[in-house]
């Protein structure tokens, strides 16, 4: 659950947002949210440690787990609690295979300030405050993708859009916010006037999710830059039959680029059908169906004599009404986002399962590579720890495991998947990774050996020629 939907739990059950549940009282909050699970816990710091201890509360059979427990230096408290989080998913879920090491990690680049400043940044009351901290989280830890999240709602509710569209720009694609986080920077974007980045924006989130309020708004961008989006406005209306808007929307469409007028009064009036106080779209259908000739213009009868010199002149027939402008969608619905998200993995892990286990490996190493490469070490060790069950003689999932381990710090199960990787196939990762475990360690004859069959493979690789350069510079006499 959302800290959006544990303030509206609060909010139903007349408590303030600050308070400290007891026991019975989360569950209170539980049964409002229907959460199949609660955590429960406390802590205690002595000096500079602190100890944290949490228990996992099945409540439909109101049965507790037994607890967990994690401790470290305050300095460390980030790390501690993922430590903590780690082993509440274990007990959860005992088939999670990403190990703990990689689950700490992955918070590795988010220092202690700028989590406070985080937290504080959604918790005070004044807003000028909470973007101040949210801003010093950003600054202190620019990759921290919940702090920008958070500040891009921010100056959004502010209507400071071109500020909410490049801080919600910073929340990564495959970030748990990022979906919503391209929403809302295609929203921003429409609001500040910017309609290419806006369609581009909507473009990004409707190629993994293309839900009815994407696509209604993608139309809209499309559609403020001249162009016709009358087939977005289409799919919208597939999407979601009963949500007036986009029948008033395609209709507007259709008008404006010709040719389709008895198509937009039928949507027009199913927009009608749907909403019938819609006083905007009443007043259309009724400037659309005015007789022909109350549109065109009316000429004068001639005048008595004496009177002004413009006789037989036509009248100046009243100015058209403007065309009324496309609706946005602005409300994000998370659960349908969450839900559509979950059928689209669901779908894909089907179409992988259709596949032998060696392709199916292949696939799901390929996919680890590129969450690796961008620093998404969870979805990379969970896709390699897939590929692994799936085939364990496929080169690259230990090439990818070993590049894992040795981010993590554990240089001995890295020797131990990049040898493993190397015996079934040749790699240029493979021999990057003992490379630099040797470099490390000092042992200069094997990094020139390991480097220089990364080279032969790949004589281009940047990361083989760096790693050589500074086996050169090490072994340079010294003047």
């Amino acid at each position: 659950m959302s800290r959006a939907d544990r303030m509206y739990a609060l909010d139903h059950l007349g408590l303030p947002q600050g308070f400290h549940p007891s026991r019975a009282s989360s569950l209170k909050l539980a049964e409002t949210l229907d959460a199949d699970s609660i955590i429960v816990g406390s802590y205690l710091t002595d000096g500079s440690g602190i100890v944290a201890e949490a228990r996992l509360l099945d409540v439909p059979h109101l049965r507790m787990g037994e607890p967990v427990t994690a401790r470290g230096e305050m300095s460390n408290m980030i790390s501690v609690f993922d430590s903590l989080a780690w082993k509440l998913t274990r007990q959860l879920d005992p088939n999670f295979k990403v190990s703990e090491e990689t689950f700490v990690a992955a918070d590795s680049s988010v220092r202690l300030a700028a989590f406070e400043q985080y937290i504080r940044g959604i918790t005070e009351p004044d807003q000028t405050e909470r973007l101040r901290h949210l801003n010093q989280s950003v600054l202190l830890s620019p990759e921290f993708s919940p702090a920008w999240m958070a500040l891009g709602r921010e100056e959004y509710a502010g209507q400071q859009y071109e500020l909410a569209a490049a801080a919600f720009a910073k929340v990564g694609a495959n970030n748990a916010d990022g979906l919503e986080a391209g929403f809302f920077r295609g929203l921003s974007l429409l609001f500040s006037g910017d309609y290419p980045h806006a369609e581009e924006a909507f473009t990004g989130v409707s190629r993994v999710l293309p839900l009815a309020a994407v696509l209604n708004n993608q139309g809209v961008a499309v559609n403020r830059q001249g162009h016709d989006g009358s087939a977005l406005f289409r799919a919208a209306v597939e999407a979601d039959p009963n949500e007036a808007d986009y029948h008033f929307n395609l209709a507007v469409s259709l008008k404006r680029h010709g040719g389709f007028d008895a198509e937009a009064l039928t949507e027009l009036a199913q927009c009608l059908r749907l909403r019938p106080n819609d006083v905007e779209a009443l007043e259309v259908q009724k400037e659309w169906t005015k007789p022909a000739q109350a549109k065109a213009p009316q000429v004068r009868p001639a005048m008595a004599a004496g009177e002004p010199d413009n006789l037989g002149k036509p009248e100046e027939p009243a100015k058209a009404k403007a065309d009324p402008l496309e609706r946005i969608q602005r409300s994000f619905d998370a659960v349908a986002f969450h839900q559509a998200a979950l059928m689209l993995e669901q779908v894909d892990a089907a179409r992988l399962q259709a596949l032998g286990p060696q392709e199916r490996a292949q696939k799901l190493a390929a996919q680890a590579h590129d969450y690796f490469q961008r620093g998404l070490l969870l979805e990379a060790e969970r896709l390699y720890q897939d590929a692994m069950a799936a085939d364990g003689n496929v080169a690259a999932v230990h090439a990818g495991l070993a590049e894992i381990r040795e981010r993590t710090g554990d240089d001995k199960a890295a020797r131990k998947e990049a040898v493993a990787s190397l015996e079934l196939l040749p790699s240029v990762d493979a021999y990057l990774v003992l490379g630099r475990l040797d470099f490390a360690a000092g042992h200069m004859d094997q990094v020139t050996y390991e480097t220089g069959e990364a080279l032969k493979i790949d004589p281009k690789s940047k990361a083989a020629q760096a790693l050589w350069q500074q086996v050169q510079a090490k072994q340079a006499p010294k003047k």
